[in-house]
């Protein structure tokens, strides 16, 4: 499985930015693509997640409202739909794939990507 995040930038408070992951090397069914996010000196978190058969949605609390998670099957592409981003929504970006028992539960996906940075200023 390879997964290729890309979309990252530079960014005002206040301004949307969309993350894409590109997903290949098998079929991803009965799968959840999830994003997480890990600040500098900070854990790595779990920002959101999609089921990729019905295409059901995950979300932390401190994005909810503001991210959106989509996912485009023909293209095996997952998308993080940014909006309202604030400088506490700086970090690097990452997106998993996996049958997690939990959701947030990071050791659930063994299939990562390389991280998007997103830097957002004040």
């Amino acid at each position: 499985v390879q997964l290729q995040a890309s979309g990252g930038g530079l960014v005002q408070a206040g301004d949307s930015l969309r993350l894409s992951c590109a997903a290949s090397g098998r079929t991803f069914t009965n799968y959840k693509m999830a994003w997480f996010r890990q600040s500098p000196g900070k854990e790595r978190e779990f920002v959101g997640a999609i089921t990729w058969n019905l295409g059901t949605t995950y979300y932390a609390d401190s994005v909810k409202g503001r991210f959106t998670i989509s996912r485009h099957k023909p293209e095996n592409t997952v998308y993080l739909q940014m909006n309202s981003l604030k400088p506490e929504d700086t970090a690097v970006y990452y997106c998993a794939a996996g049958v997690p028992v939990l959701t947030t539960d990071i050791g659930g996906y063994p299939h990562w990507g390389q991280g998007t940075l997103v830097t957002v200023s004040s």
